[in-house]
């Protein structure tokens, strides 16, 4: 394979990763954990097969999957008129889910095991819980970050949507959509999951128009260098 076709190969592959991302946040809450308040039926819940796959392979990987895709979408972006947009939307992603996926590792390795030994009959176990997995860095980490991924999808959304007008409602799509993802969570659960699904599918008109709109495999600057080059000579006949 050409070194140069490589790069424009691995970033179409790449792309991919967003709809797989849409389709793991879909999946990974189809189903919820009850609340803190009723901590027989938390601890059940959360020492489930369900709960730890659901953070380790759709919370976690979906994360890493998001920054795989984001890094993908750049490289096309950046041949665009929103290329600072879309590298500040790029790193926006990455930081967001980074500390997205230390607040999902905790879930997973620590609530399992104060849901097991609460079952066994360990007292005190609520107030552990409240102290670890839900204390007040947990939530801090956790808020601030959901904020910043809402933050980092319109910025995103909004390089998409700036690329070209055949990609501007899949720019605003995506924005959109990961917003109401994030925001369902909090305040209405039982969509949570549709509108993972609905991502997944706005990811995938993106992986499939996105690579026709720009080219990654074309240097930034040919077509200023060719501007630069002609000049009023060029029209004169030779």
């Amino acid at each position: 394979m050409s070194d140069d076709i490589f790069p424009a190969r691995a970033a179409r592959i790449g792309l991919w990763a967003l709809p797989a991302y849409g389709v793991l946040l879909g999946l990974s809450t189809v189903t919820h954990q009850p609340p803190v308040s009723d901590f027989d039926a938390y601890a059940r819940y959360t020492t489930t097969g369900v709960f730890l796959i659901s953070h380790l392979a759709a919370s976690i990987f979906g994360a890493a999957l998001a920054i795989l895709g984001a890094i993908a979408a750049t490289v096309f972006l950046v041949r665009g008129r929103a290329a600072r947009t879309a590298v500040a939307g790029l790193v926006l992603t990455t930081v967001t889910n980074v500390f997205l996926a230390a607040t999902f590792g905790s879930a997973a390795f620590v609530q399992p095991g104060i849901g097991r030994a609460h079952l066994n009959g360990a007292g005190g176990m609520p107030a552990i819980n409240a102290d670890t997995a839900y204390g007040p860095a947990f939530f801090a980490t956790a808020l601030t970050a959901s904020f910043f991924l809402i933050v980092s999808a319109i910025v995103l959304g909004t390089a998409i949507a700036r690329t070209s007008r055949r990609l501007r409602a899949h720019g605003i799509a995506y924005a959109t959509f990961v917003a109401v993802f994030t925001l369902s969570g909090f305040v209405l659960p039982s969509v949570q999951a549709l509108a993972g699904f609905a991502l997944a599918a706005v990811a995938t008109a993106l992986a499939l128009r996105l690579p026709g709109t720009t080219r990654p495999d074309t240097p930034i600057t040919t077509r200023r260098l060719s501007r630069a080059r002609r000049t009023p000579l060029d029209s004169l006949p030779s």
